[in-house]
């Protein structure tokens, strides 16, 4: 479409067949589509960079780009955008199975920033209410109701009432309560920051002046702010307190922490000396401020008839695969090698390395 043609109007909300009529026509534009394909690249590419906070808190870099791509290029580029974002991302960044309806968060998280801010006057108030809806309709309700959908598919639809059930948890609503403020902040920082350019590019006609914080906004950004961190500091306590930190070990972690409770089991009883023993982690729970984690194990001795089929069936299937076992992967072993003959009670002193407590019953 010719600069000279088209429309530069602002709107005061996306409730008109003019506004649709303009996201409409930026599929004509090659320029639009270029700069469209430039944003969704660099979209994809920051998908794995993301400001860490704590355990499972982070500012997710692409953010940036999906907000600027969906201000510049409105809500009807922006379901092919991120459709095609979400799709090449997972192919370059795999992360679990895939199942295509995921793809409905990143379409209404483009959509949402879209609404509030493409051909819009952009504010901090504009900003700040597009991460509000983000937060909780897309991250809080539309995402369970997927993880749901994809237990149901997996054919788990017990799993996918529990989600269901826990959809509106505590540990959830202040992990959103907590990073919607952050993410409002650095958000409207960042387009404060680039509206000048877009400006002089013609991509965008909203004055980056509206973009400065009133006294007002200022007051509500701290405030805010001063929520985040207050409910970043309660999810935090409330995670650490009823989770357990076994949850969150990588795979490495969880076969390093196995040995060490077997060591710890071997060095207190010679009950199974002539045994082989393996010992799985059931649960590690250590307060926010706490030095000292307790340990919940489960003490198996290998059944070696059953060990030995299995190897002769998998020859993948060895020693280190019984190690990286979780709680509930002995009972999940088709073979069956383990077999549990204690459980202990493990408390340990995180800083000093001290065995403080080792209860096997």
């Amino acid at each position: 479409m010719s600069e000279k043609t088209k429309s530069t109007t602002l709107y005061p909300h996306p409730f008109s067949k003019a506004y649709w009529r303009d996201a409409a026509a930026e599929l004509k534009d090659t320029r639009m589509l270029v700069i469209a394909a430039l944003l969704t690249a660099l979209r994809i590419a920051l998908k794995p960079l993301a400001i860490p906070l704590g355990p499972q808190l982070s500012i997710q870099t692409a953010m940036l780009a999906t907000a600027l791509g969906a201000m510049i290029y409105g809500p009807v580029v922006a379901i092919p955008a991120a459709i095609i974002s979400d799709t090449i991302g997972f192919m370059i960044y795999p992360t679990g199975d895939y199942f295509f309806p995921f793809v409905l968060t990143e379409i209404a998280s483009t959509m949402i920033y879209a609404l509030c801010l493409y051909r819009a006057k952009a504010t901090p108030t504009r900003v700040m209410l597009s991460r509000f809806f983000i937060c909780f309709l897309v991250n809080v309700v539309l995402q369970q109701l997927i993880f749901a959908w994809w237990y149901v598919y997996i054919g788990n639809p017990a799993k996918a009432k529990d989600q269901i059930m826990g959809m509106m948890t505590i540990a959830r609503i202040f992990k959103n309560l907590c990073m919607f403020p952050i993410e409002s902040v650095v958000l409207t920082l960042f387009l404060r920051f680039v509206m000048p350019v877009t400006r002089r590019a013609k991509l965008t006609y909203s004055s980056d002046t509206e973009m400065k914080f009133t006294t007002k906004q200022i007051v509500t950004l701290v405030v805010l702010f001063a929520v985040g961190v207050s409910s970043a500091v309660g999810y935090l306590y409330y995670r650490y307190n009823t989770t357990s930190r076994s949850a969150d070990y990588t795979a490495a972690e969880r076969v390093s922490n196995n040995h060490a409770m077997a060591e710890v089991v071997l060095d207190n009883t010679d009950e199974w000396d002539d045994q082989q023993v393996v010992c799985i982690v059931d649960s590690a729970y250590r307060g926010l401020f706490a030095s000292e984690t307790d340990y919940n194990v489960s003490v198996y001795v290998v059944d070696q008839e059953a060990f030995a089929a299995g190897q002769a069936a998998d020859e993948k299937y060895s020693m280190d695969t019984l190690w990286a076992y979780s709680k509930s992967g002995p009972s999940k072993d088709k073979y069956q090698s383990l077999v549990k003959v204690a459980a202990a009670e493990i408390v340990k002193n995180e800083k000093t390395g001290e065995i403080v407590k080792c209860e096997v019953k």
